[in-house]
């Protein structure tokens, strides 16, 4: 009898698994267990790389990711952690799809151009193709006050940007020329994403830093299609291959008590509010800020 019980036991436990795993498949529109389209989030603006490419790598060594999805929601961000990703993301043999939020701009644009399909919506607001480099100068205020700044330095350019002094022409031209060096790698990676669709000439045209609406961007074919995320997933699913609807992961970004007390969705990071005034160079929008 207890034999019996035993096996009638393990043979319940073993019918309610496979149950499990039917309702399971059911529940993923008929899709097997295993193809999934990853969903990884950039949003707000880019400072940093590091949690980026550790989800790159998550998805990229994971098998049963399949593809997938850039969901961008940001005017871009410093151009090294841009760059970086960027790079990442060329490595990874999956397809990859871009999806634009509110706004893929500047850096967020460079980042879309590692996937094989943009997708954005008719209102998402991109381009901001270029560089920018801000300065914040306080000679004026100092001066008011009664403070002086002085500095003892090794070379002429050691303090180009300085928020204490005016800019030399020579300070320009040098800062210029890095501009442009950084611009040009900006229009190289889009011109190798896109070159089957632009010519150079036309990728230079469009990156004189001005916005365009999604449609705007479809026309420019700076994108390829019109849609949101739930396309963008149908759209990484049939470039993978899965029949049916594919299966979602995406990894939540935690919401800090701070930003939930000021009831924001994302906080600068702390090293930019706290920031010191100086140079910035940024693949970022700038609209009066």
């Amino acid at each position: 009898m207890k034999k019996r019980r035993v096996f009638i036991i393990l043979g319940s436990i073993v019918a309610l698994f496979f149950l499990m795993l039917v309702l399971l498949r059911a529940m993923s529109g008929g899709t097997p267990i295993g193809q999934k389209v990853a969903v990884i989030d950039i949003a707000g603006i880019i400072s940093k790389s590091d949690a980026t490419i550790k989800l790159i790598h998550t998805y990229r060594d994971d098998p049963s990711v399949k593809a997938i999805v850039l969901r961008i929601d940001t005017p871009g961000g410093s151009v090294a952690p841009v760059q970086e990703i960027f790079t990442e993301l060329e490595k990874i043999e999956k397809p990859i799809v871009a999806s634009m939020g509110g706004s893929a701009a500047s850096g967020g644009y460079y980042i879309a151009c590692a996937a094989d399909t943009i997708v954005a919506n008719p209102g998402t607001l991109t381009g901001s193709i270029g560089v920018i480099m801000q300065f914040t100068r306080l000679k004026g205020l100092y001066d008011k006050v009664g403070l002086e700044h002085q500095v003892v330095k090794s070379g002429q350019f050691k303090d180009t940007g300085s928020p204490f002094r005016e800019l030399t022409e020579q300070d320009r031209a040098v800062l210029q020329a890095t501009v442009d060096d950084v611009y040009n790698q900006f229009v190289d990676a889009i011109f190798k994403a896109r070159g089957d669709r632009l010519t150079r000439a036309e990728v230079v045209e469009l990156s004189d830093g001005r916005i365009f609406s999604g449609k705007q961007a479809l026309e420019s074919k700076l994108v390829d299609r019109l849609g949101n995320l739930p396309d963008a997933i149908k759209i990484a699913g049939e470039l993978a291959g899965i029949e049916g609807k594919p299966r979602v992961l995406r990894s939540e970004r935690r919401t800090s008590l701070f930003e939930q007390l000021l009831g924001i969705k994302q906080m600068p990071p702390l090293d930019e509010i706290f920031s010191l005034p100086g140079v910035t160079f940024r693949y970022q929008m700038s609209l009066g800020d």
